[in-house]
């Protein structure tokens, strides 16, 4: 691998951490961001996130480990030396430069004349070719982040970090400019390391989350591998929502069985992230959305092999798309079903006795002693 500034190679975190006096913002991790993916940092607020990105850019000085950019280890490098341009929620566009010289401005500090070839390159590349001479105040804050996205990556940049960099942004315009960015990646092909507390813009963009918590990484996968096989209950819980349903096992082998509510659930042994041995307690999940709802009429028309737990419609949500549903169920209080406005069945009403079934395949299984350790609530403590 070349040690070229602007060469390719991955971004890798080692032992990384920082504290300020007794608060540890982020414990020590080892992280490796592949060269040319879509990365991104995913947690609440104060999870670390933000602080791992100003550490890779330079912002912070980490207090142990190593920042390697490819074979370069740019650790005690100042921001400008570092191949890496960041751009944050607020754009920071020069008000009194039209949009073409906001572009320019990075290159004309290094010290290059000829620019309009570039310039005109990059505008046409976040689709602003035509607003060339507009100032900022004349563009929407969408067009003004595309401007901050042209200008930090006209200097051709190995790594591209953007700090919440859809936040400001109406919910509309935000997925818009989120398919615009995985647009801008994929055509450019260099690395871009996304912070975010929104797990939805993450999932929707990135090739791989990284999911924080307490300034430590929680799980690390592609988005649709970290939804369907969260290995905590903060990762289940964080990416949308999840019904878990406190369990006991009573057989185990490529199959487990589990005893809940007084009835028999049945998943995969390799979808549960905690033993499997006789009499342990589980937390057993299911994603709402993977849950049908069947009247109690209608329950011997459920086919065999099915999921099933009985419960009462405690209140229901029309959202549009979906109608959300809250049962109650001897399983558990507050389980969440969301079934699609195809066919409604007018009897799923507040007070209906119900039957919720589900693939067996579509449900996994928590530590249920780490889920008490971390002050999880299930749907049986939710009563």
């Amino acid at each position: 691998m070349t040690t070229d500034t602007h060469a390719g190679g991955d971004v890798r975190l080692t032992g990384i951490s920082k504290t300020y006096g007794s608060f540890t913002a982020v414990h020590p991790l080892d992280l490796t961001v592949p060269q040319g993916s879509f990365f991104a940092l995913l947690g609440a607020s104060g999870c670390g996130k933000t602080t791992t990105l100003r550490m890779i850019a330079g912002l912070e000085d980490p207090t142990t480990g190593t920042v390697h950019l490819g074979d370069r280890d740019v650790t005690d490098l100042p921001p400008h030396k570092r191949p890496v341009n960041t751009v944050f929620q607020s754009y920071a566009l020069f008000p009194h430069l039209d949009i073409r010289e906001n572009v320019a401005f990075g290159l004309r500090r290094r010290g290059i004349k000829s620019v309009k070839n570039q310039v005109d390159e990059m505008l046409e590349l976040v689709q602003l070719g035509d607003k060339a001479r507009y100032k900022p105040h004349q563009l929407s804050g969408g067009q003004q982040q595309r401007v901050a996205v042209a200008r930090a990556l006209i200097n051709h940049p190995q790594v591209l970090l953007l700090d919440e960099p859809l936040g400001a942004l109406d919910l509309k315009l935000r997925r818009q400019m989120q398919l615009e960015l995985k647009r801008i990646q994929t055509e450019v092909g260099i690395t871009f390391i996304h912070v975010t507390h929104d797990q939805e813009e993450a999932m929707t963009m990135a090739d791989t989350v990284a999911v924080m918590n307490g300034g430590r990484v929680e799980q690390l996968g592609a988005p649709g591998d970290l939804y369907d096989n969260p290995r905590t209950t903060f990762v289940a819980n964080f990416l949308g929502t999840s019904n878990l349903i406190e369990a006991e096992v009573v057989e185990s082998g490529t199959d487990v069985v589990v005893t809940a509510g007084g009835g028999k659930l049945r998943l995969p042994a390799d979808r549960c992230s905690a033993p499997t041995t006789s009499g342990g307690r589980l937390l057993v999940g299911v994603r709402p959305e993977k849950i049908s709802l069947a009247h109690a009429d209608d329950a011997s028309t459920i086919a065999e092999g099915r999921n099933k737990v009985t419960g009462r419609i405690a209140d229901t949500s029309f959202i549009g798309v979906s109608t959300q549903y809250v049962v109650n169920s001897p399983a558990g209080a507050e389980l969440q079903v969301y079934e699609q406005n195809i066919e409604r069945d007018p009897r799923l009403v507040p007070g209906a006795e119900v039957v919720l079934h589900w693939n067996p395949a579509h449900t996994f299984a928590l530590d249920a002693a780490q889920a008490i350790d971390a002050g999880v609530e299930t749907v049986e403590e939710a009563a």
